[in-house]
């Protein structure tokens, strides 16, 4: 049974007052200022004074810049111009307001300032009427010079075309925007649909025709840039173009990737019938004449088969060269729209000449990448699955996750290198920044973040009936040790880490922060302890704003507490950033092969500063002392809370009022074997242009690395196979283990860590994600830690899988754990001759299969295994010869387990709200009740008959987008490591 990995347990949500006690503290630190510096010190300051307004309130943002003597203690003054101007609380400095004077003296370590030197302080405001900017400022009684304000980003508003409009294809679609900018001018005005530049303006009216644009869904969005740099973009604008009234030449793919001398080909066929026959010609109109028509070249459609589609094949030349081309062809008829389709050649001469594996990936990458196959949103975005009725870990086919997103890198990675094309690689990235990394935006109090006080307890619960958790301040939390170098080297209090879902089609109606509209939104679903099946969860915004749920939104169905404060949060899935910073390792090896290595070098830039804020997952969730067997255990202060293993989740969050002015974070308690990824962690301590900025990251790696490694070894089972993981918080509350538990460096033995139904460790899938990221790094290295634990694994693995002649296969599926591991000696580790695993089914999944080659080709090409090399080949094959269809590769799946759609929802007694569709929920809730939409899928009527019993369970072609990637990659793979 497939089973995704990421889940959040339960999250604390900090409310107002634990703010207010936060800021009190920051008060009391403020009567050890220093006195103001000595009268023969010269002064000479500017001030910048900058504002985010909203009804009533604003923030204010004030740096001091020193122009003359160095001070050594500084007081500023200024007047507000308005009598209703407040100050309400600040920070960075001791403030205090008297009539419309305000003055802030300096803290004890923001005092001395060397000549050139500046400091940033602020405050939050109240007002009525209006907010002018004071007119002077004054250091130590001496007026300062005005100062550059802090620059301000512009606005911009998309005017054309109107939300929900509509066009012919192929149509001209006039897009037009406002932009401004406060405090200087506008530099560009750049127009996108989804993460594609269209064009861009650089003068008022901002403007831009999009022509020929064929049918289908279309995000837009306008991108504002000043004269400083500062960008801004627009919220977007979705718009539909219907198939085009008028006849036309439709063509799909409109681009392919062609193996060097092999061929691709293209359907062709007329968007209407036509009265008498028509003739479509093919040709090349422009680039590499290596690219040329083969079969196909002319059609004829009659008013009988116009709509039955015919095929161009485009051909590529065997060549000596190692450089890959393109081409344009248009496919004409007279009287109809012509058609483009962009060819790219996928040179083969690098990895060994004419090589099978590397054209099967192109095949797979084509239909991957193929519009009408439906794996991607308008907006680009990856889709968890093609088909929407899907109920795993994401409780919808088109939510998508940061899962999804690692394996889009993984695809381009692999294009990439066939073809010597990294800019797919960046705007994969650059769509993963745009859509599931949040945005400054989407966190905005951050910067009220307290290291010494990361969050408040709240216990988490084996049974669901146990929420909400109450929270709890009377229990200790340990001290960040890294949010104040993460903010040293990246200078912005920002968490730069994927979310884990995304609700790409706004599904549920959400939006952004209640807007109902903006597409994609955050959300999650899972946040009541490890019983909580994903058939038991109640979806909620990212951003609870009390606009959809009950009166206090989605909050207290989770915690409990007196009052609650509308705020955002987030919760990341290590693995899925650690296999982004695994992919980035690879395309900058293979970039750096091609000399292109400076192509990506930004975006490799940006997967070593998001492995330094993976670190995260390295801590205890309230950052206790590992070894934690009760609530009263000591506090972490520094490293003391990190297992240096990568753990279930991170996360983080505020509240969504910047007058509220607080934030939190929390680690994770738990470890899954399934989620480690030693791979990672070398590169991030030993690939120079991987390493992270922060003070003590590479260190921190360097320790994960060998930690992670003998995580396995603790957990590997005599027979070969890893077992689940270990906890620092027992049931989720810091219980007290049964003493009969091993322990792995203080944490207790768990077989089934994080969640229950099902337990998580039973799935394969979870070996072979794992075991590949092992396999990696002793190819990469020849690791002899990761040489010992896949020596044992392999074999095992092999063991118990078929190839049979015919390319069928079966692999491990469902995996059943008796006994425990030895408590971890780390100078004289056990044999673990307890502990054990059976296989109690086996599987055809060709997503675990894909993985699994992987896990056997890294490993057989550095240790010279051909009994692996062959296994890995034989699925491959297999799947090759029995399971392509038209959009990849799949096996029929029976989904007995939707019989638990009607599932009863726990919803605490007396507590009622409403989705954003109308559903309601109550205690009467089910999973399917508060997901009507379910009701109007394409696959609905048969899901009905059998929870009706008038049908048997439901089988699918499930079309998983990191199955298929999974897929491509290893053929591509394959043909590399094996030319």
């Amino acid at each position: 049974m497939y089973r995704s990995p990421i889940r959040a347990g339960a999250l604390p949500r900090l409310r107002r007052r634990v703010a207010a006690v936060a800021l009190l503290s920051l008060a009391a630190g403020t009567t050890t200022a220093l006195a103001a510096s000595p009268a023969f010190a010269a002064v000479s300051c500017d001030v910048a004074y900058s504002t985010n307004d909203w009804q009533g309130g604003f923030t204010a943002s004030v740096t001091i810049k020193n122009l003359g003597d160095p001070l050594n203690g500084w007081t500023l003054g200024f007047d507000f111009p308005n009598a209703s101007q407040k100050l309400v609380q600040g920070w960075s400095a001791t403030w205090s307001q008297s009539g419309s004077t305000v003055t802030a003296k300096s803290m004890d370590w923001n005092g001395r300032l060397a000549t050139g030197a500046s400091t940033s302080i602020g405050f939050n405001g109240s007002w009525s009427g209006s907010n002018p900017k004071p007119a002077a400022f004054t250091i130590n009684g001496t007026t300062c010079g005005g100062g550059d304000p802090v620059n301000q980003a512009p606005s911009v508003k998309l005017t054309k075309p109107a939300a929900g409009a509509t066009f012919t294809a192929p149509a001209t679609v006039e897009i037009t925007a406002d932009a401004a900018d406060s405090d200087g001018t506008v530099a560009k005005v750049e127009f996108y649909n989804g993460s594609t530049l269209l064009g861009s303006d650089t003068s008022a009216p901002y403007a831009y025709n999009w022509t020929g644009v064929a049918a289908g869904s279309y995000s837009l969005t306008a991108k504002a840039t000043d004269d400083k740099g500062l960008a801004k973009t627009s919220d977007p604008v979705g718009i539909t173009v219907s198939p085009d009234s008028a006849p036309a030449v439709v063509v799909s793919p409109a681009s392919v990737a062609v193996p060097e001398g092999d061929s691709e080909t293209v359907s062709v066929k007329l968007s209407k019938a036509p009265s008498a026959n028509v003739t479509v010609t093919t040709a090349r109109t422009s680039g590499d004449a290596d690219l040329s028509v083969g079969t196909g070249a002319s059609l004829t459609f009659t008013p009988a088969n116009w709509n039955t589609a015919q095929t161009v094949e485009i051909e590529a030349a065997e060549d000596a060269d190692q450089a890959s081309g393109s081409a344009e062809f248009t496919a004409s008829a007279t009287g109809h729209t012509a058609a483009k389709v962009s060819a790219t050649e996928v040179d083969n001469d690098s990895t060994g000449g004419d090589n099978e594996y590397i054209k099967r990936f192109t095949t797979m990458y084509n239909k991957i990448k193929d519009p009408a196959n439906g794996y991607f949103s308008p907006e680009g975005v990856p889709y968890h699955s093609v088909e929407t009725f899907m109920v795993e870990a994401p409780d919808h086919g088109h939510e998508t996750t940061s899962e999804a997103y690692s394996y889009y890198l993984w695809l381009e990675a692999a294009y990439g290198k066939v073809t010597g094309d990294w800019s797919k690689f960046n705007e994969a990235w650059a769509s993963m920044e745009k859509y599931i990394i949040p945005a400054t935006a989407d966190q905005p109090t951050n910067s009220f973040y307290n290291p010494a006080k990361p969050a408040t307890y709240a216990g988490e619960w084996d049974d669901i009936k146990q929420y909400p958790s109450k929270l709890d301040s009377g229990v200790s939390v340990g001290v960040d040790p890294i949010a104040n170098e993460l903010k040293s080297a990246y200078g912005t209090s920002d968490v730069y880490g994927m979310h884990w879902l995304l609700d790409v089609d706004n599904t549920y109606g959400f939006g952004r922060c209640g807007d109902g509209t903006t597409r994609p939104a955050y959300i999650n679903t899972y946040q009541r302890g490890p019983e909580e099946s994903v058939f038991e969860t109640i979806p909620q915004p990212s951003c609870d704003t009390f606009k959809h749920g009950g009166k206090n939104g989605f909050l207290d169905l989770f915690t409990g507490d007196a009052s609650y404060a509308k705020q955002w949060k987030y919760t990341n899935a290590p693995d899925a950033d650690a296999r982004a910073v695994q992919v980035a390792y690879w395309a900058h090896t293979w970039a750096k092969e091609q000399g292109k290595e400076s192509q990506i070098s930004t975006t490799v830039s940006k997967a070593a500063k998001m492995g330094d804020y993976l670190r995260y997952a390295m801590y205890d969730k309230y950052f206790k002392k590992q070894g934690c067997t009760s609530t009263s255990c000591a506090a972490g202060t520094g490293k003391d809370s990190a297992s240096y293993l990568l753990s279930w989740y991170y996360a983080w969050g505020g509240a969504a009022d910047p007058a509220a002015g607080w934030a939190w974070r929390i680690g994770s308690s738990h470890n899954h074997s399934g989620y480690q990824n030693p791979m990672a962690a070398w590169v991030l301590s030993s690939v120079d242009a991987l390493k992270p900025k922060g003070a003590t990251a590479v260190q921190d790696w360097t320790t994960s690395t060998k930690r992670q490694l003998e995580f396995y070894r603790w957990l590997q089972s005599s027979e070969g196979a890893i077992a689940g993981g270990a906890t620092n918080s027992w049931q989720g509350h810091y219980a007290s283990p049964p003493s009969t538990l091993p322990t792995f460096y203080g944490m207790a033995y768990d077989w089934q860590p994080v969640y229950h139904d099902p337990p998580s460790n039973q799935w394969f899938g979870f070996q072979t994600w794992s075991m590949e990221r092992v396999a990696e790094l002793y190819y990469a290295t020849g690791n002899a830690d990761a040489k010992a634990v896949l020596d044992k694994w392999v074999k095992w693995a092999t063991d118990n899988t078929t190839v049979n002649a015919d390319g069928t296969y079966q692999i491990p599926s469902t995996l059943v754990w008796t006994g425990q591991p030895d408590t971890w000696n780390p100078a004289s580790p056990g044999s673990n001759s307890g502990l054990h695993v059976s296989i109690r089914d086996y599987t055809t999944d060709v997503g675990v299969a894909g993985s699994y080659a992987k896990v056997l080709m890294y490993y057989a090409a550095r240790a010279k295994d051909t009994n692996a090399q062959n296994i890995a080949k034989g699925l491959l094959d297999g799947m090759w010869k029995n399971n392509q269809d038209a959009k990849g590769v799949s096996t029929m799946e029976t989904k007995a387990d939707y019989s638990r759609l009607n599932d009863p929802v726990y919803v605490p007694p007396g507590w009622t709200g409403k989705m954003p569709n109308g559903d309601v929920i109550d205690s009467n809730s089910t999973f399917l009740s508060i997901r009507s939409f379910y009701k109007n899928d394409p696959d609905w009527p048969k899901v009905d008959a059998y929870l009706k019993g008038t049908g048997p369970a439901p089988s699918f072609r499930f079309h998983r987008f990191w199955a298929q990637v999974d897929v491509a990659v290893a053929l591509a793979e394959y043909g590399r490591l094996f030319p």
